[in-house]
């Protein structure tokens, strides 16, 4: 990328995060079947996250098969057909497992379940290895790590809005009384989505978006972009591990969470999801807030939206929530609990490893106080960890491939590829549960967030090394 764009191109930026709203949609929908299909396949608590296994195990299974074609066919895939034609590609994957939905829902078949998701993922894992380096691209490198964290606020937007929709598919209206668990009732709004994946495709192929962007790299003599592979940079390896272990904590934290709510708190499967929702409404909510600095320069500006953003996407919760007929009595008071956030998105100062810092140990106070109470303390505890969550994936993705060079979307692909943190972490999670509680298990979660904390602390010295320190380039930016 030149380093002569000084503005987002909003004209290419905004029709590619209609995928990153998929990925949301999706990737949230799996924690309202999980207990639907443990109570319909009589599975255990880890074997019920056998749905996170399959969904997120597909990107490193993805992120594999690109590998070995570009290994094969000596040249990188990507950069042979073109970014918008691999997103594309991407979504018609993703449209065909989608359709596998159908016959796994008529014949009442668990392992075609997990296999339709899987494909599903397996397309969406090609999307992220364009769509995540492009986002940064797509305007100055000071500004980056924010476009990406404002491309993960439409991807909230769609785990916000995707439990709400599955669960309407599954029960009714939230006013209806139904408790009755159809399998049957799944496939209707995943082969409607398959539909919209295809349109997209279409829509994303005769977009304004570069089909082969000039590589991210970083202004001359601030990194040592030389080395001949990815693997050779410590903030890559050290970031593999940071997005394992974060994927895995934010995605484990949710898919737990309906088990907790019905077996400890009694809740009923069909009132789940708007907890469920606000759990990945959290992520929406912290994101937009990370965002602010890639709309405007000023300052006083900046520090205004802080406080209109994250109340904004909090009225998107509350106003979806309204349309479905949920009762929003119960999710005023979270409002008190997101200004913790706005304070620690203030105190990082822009730099991603600083934030990352901050947000983890935060994390780590959310569930550690979920674990020491009960009751609906203990479930806003739970959920605010997608606040403290929300800005990790842009901090962890933009310190990893920072110096990167020729080499990003090669570290890209690596990044995406642990993703299978999610359905690991999940099933490791369900399976401490099985052996203890519910409650207990969430130490899981803790440990994950003393890693970020710690790759927060050793990616800033390595950089330094490198000649790259983000406190002066975003103090250069603004």
């Amino acid at each position: 990328m030149s380093t002569q764009n000084l503005k987002t191109n909003w004209a290419q930026f905004i029709p590619l995060v209609t995928v990153f709203f998929f990925w949301g949609f999706v990737a949230a929908s799996n924690d309202i079947l999980i207990p639907v299909f443990k109570k319909a396949f009589n599975l255990t608590q880890g074997e019920s996250q056998l749905v996170s296994v399959a969904f997120y195990v597909a990107y490193t299974v993805g992120s594999i098969i690109y590998m070995i074609i570009s290994y094969l066919t000596k040249g990188d895939l990507i950069n042979r057909i073109g970014y918008k034609n691999s997103l594309a590609l991407g979504l018609v994957i993703s449209a065909l497992g989608t359709l596998l939905f159908y016959p796994a829902a008529n014949t009442g078949s668990f392992p075609l379940m997990l296999s339709g998701l899987f494909i599903v993922a397996l397309g969406f894992s090609l999307q992220q290895t364009v769509a995540n380096p492009l986002a940064i691209a797509l305007g100055p490198i000071t500004t980056g790590s924010q476009r990406l964290t404002m491309a993960g606020g439409i991807n909230n937007l769609g785990t916000t809005i995707g439990p709400l929709i599955v669960s309407f598919a599954i029960f009714g209206s939230a006013t209806s009384g139904n408790t009755e668990m159809s399998i049957e009732s799944v496939k209707t709004p995943y082969l409607v989505l398959g539909a919209a994946f295809l349109l997209v495709a279409v829509l994303l192929k005769f977009s304004s978006l570069p089909d082969k962007p000039a590589a991210v790299v970083e202004v001359e003599g601030e990194a040592d972009n030389t080395r001949s592979s990815a693997l050779k940079y410590p903030q890559l390896i050290l970031g593999m591990i940071g997005i394992f272990v974060y994927v895995g904590v934010e995605v484990s934290t949710a898919s737990n969470l309906p088990a907790y709510m019905e077996g400890d708190l009694g809740f009923a499967t069909k009132d789940i999801a708007p907890f469920i929702s606000l759990y990945w409404a959290s992520l929406m909510i912290g994101r937009w807030t990370g965002a602010v600095e890639a709309f405007t320069d000023n300052v006083n500006t900046q520090k205004i939206l802080r406080f209109i953003a994250p109340y904004l996407a909090f009225g998107v919760f509350l106003g979806i929530n309204k349309f479905m007929d949920h009762d929003l009595a119960p999710f005023y008071v979270y409002a008190l609990i997101i200004l913790v956030l706005i304070f620690a998105d203030m105190a990082s100062k822009g730099n991603p490893a600083r934030m990352l810092l901050i947000f983890s140990v935060l994390g780590i106070v959310a569930l550690l106080v979920g674990m020491a109470t009960d009751g609906m303390v203990s479930v806003y505890a739970f959920t605010s960890v997608g606040l403290f969550c929300s800005t990790l994936w842009p901090c962890i993705f933009t310190l990893a491939i920072s110096g990167l060079g020729k080499n990003t979307s090669q570290g890209s692909s690596f990044l995406i590829m642990m993703i299978m943190g999610g359905g690991i972490v999940s099933w490791l999670q369900g399976y401490v549960a099985d052996l203890t509680t519910i409650h207990v298990s969430y130490i899981v979660g803790v440990v994950c967030f003393a890693y970020l904390a710690f790759y927060a602390w050793k990616v800033t010295g390595i950089l330094k090394n490198q000649g790259i320190d983000f406190d002066k380039k975003v103090s250069g930016g603004h």
